[in-house]
């Protein structure tokens, strides 16, 4: 099959799954093409194409998600998040990787689950905040700054299993990856402060959108790209790009000819990450998901309500906090990448059933919320 006509077949199906599924069974079309993913994987095996276009849907999603964090309000924001981020280390990766230990894991195989465990997904959450007019709360900045924190723990998170596997990671990778992530952040800002600014106004001047989004898209790409090649997430340098445009001037246009390229291709991430989950009739070490499950869950939770209210969130709102940030996801899956063997069934199985019940508390949340509070507040009056 030539690319062009798989390009076109894959969009009418997400498009009709989309469509059939949120009208039939109300389900996000996230987790629809998720599941499309895993039901296509053992009849399509030729993935790159499609990897490569749900790598472009993730990275214009964190740039525009960037350029809703000005320097001066990120810097701000970083002040008040680094005790949620810090919580979030210790429950997700440290606390987990004691519980593995617990149930006979080895400590390798242990933090390997912490890794998979720690990070919420970042791209399952920001669109659900967009899909479900939360993006503009009260709770979105400290939930979408958490998602930064863990979105630079990890990459280091990962080098740091990577290293272990092949057996020659040294303390001084540590010192060498945060080298990294600080110097492509401070040329970001170096490049918003002295560049950006000085080029707004041939910016304004280019009036035709095609060739408007054509500079985006490469600027927003460029960077990504460059994080990878830094041995980082491509999100990180997406991320800091749209820090880079966040105070132009042109930032509402560009924003509004980039969301529409964004909306074609993220699709295919989730399509992807489906393809990647491979599922057995037998579970292994079934306890121990389970009792994952629910520690997931909890320590989401404890994060965003103690981390909520450190930012200054009222307690209504840092409860809604962390309901939305159970799910996991892309980082789970390239962690999950490095287990073997049952280990790697298990990932995937944990990651599919977590995706799922994280969504689902994600859209509850606002509800559980409303029904908790209620319930205090009748215990108070009793």
């Amino acid at each position: 099959m030539n690319v062009t006509l798989a390009f076109g077949l894959f969009l009418l199906i997400l498009f009709s799954v989309g469509v059939i599924g949120q009208k039939m069974f109300k389900i996000p079309d996230i987790l629809l093409f998720i599941a499309l993913g895993i039901f296509i994987s053992p009849f399509f095996h030729e993935i790159k194409v499609i990897e490569a276009a749900g790598e472009v849907g993730l990275v214009l999603l964190f740039f525009l998600l960037g350029m809703k964090f000005p320097l001066k309000n990120l810097g701000a924001g970083s002040k008040k998040v680094w005790k949620a981020g810090l919580l979030d280390a210790v429950l997700g990766i440290v606390a987990t990787t004691v519980l593995s230990r617990l149930f006979g894991l080895e400590w390798k195989e242990a933090l390997l689950i912490g890794g998979i465990v720690f990070a919420t997904s970042s791209s399952i959450t920001a669109k659900l905040l967009e899909d479900k007019n939360r993006a503009e709360t009260n709770e979105s900045e400290f939930i979408l700054l958490v998602l930064v924190f863990e979105d630079l723990v990890a990459p280091i998170l990962l080098t740091v299993l990577i290293g272990f596997r092949g057996g020659d990671f040294t303390f001084s990778d540590f010192g060498f990856i945060l080298t990294k992530i600080v110097l492509l952040a401070v040329v970001a800002v170096a490049l918003s402060k002295v560049l950006f600014k000085r080029i707004e106004h041939f910016l304004e001047s280019i009036k035709h959108e095609d060739s408007f989004i054509v500079l985006v898209a490469g600027i927003a790409l460029t960077y990504g790209g460059i994080a990878i090649l830094l041995g980082l997430s491509e999100v990180i340098g997406a991320f800091l790009a749209g820090i880079m445009l966040s105070d132009v001037m042109v930032k509402e246009k560009i924003a509004k000819v980039t969301l529409p390229v964004r909306n074609i291709f993220l699709p295919f991430f989730f399509l992807s990450f489906g393809m990647q989950i491979k599922l057995t009739a037998e579970i292994p070490y079934l306890t121990l998901l389970i009792v994952l499950l629910f520690w997931s869950v909890a320590q989401k939770i404890m994060v965003g309500y103690f981390g909520g209210r450190w930012y200054g969130l009222s307690k209504r709102e840092s409860l809604s906090s962390g309901l939305s940030l159970t799910q996991r996801g892309e980082f789970s899956v390239i962690m999950a990448g490095l287990a073997a063997g049952h280990l790697k069934i298990f990932a995937g199985i944990y990651i599919l059933v977590i995706a799922l019940l994280g969504t689902i508390l994600f859209q509850a949340a606002p509800k559980l919320n409303r029904a908790i509070f209620s319930k205090v507040a009748e215990r108070k009056e009793d």
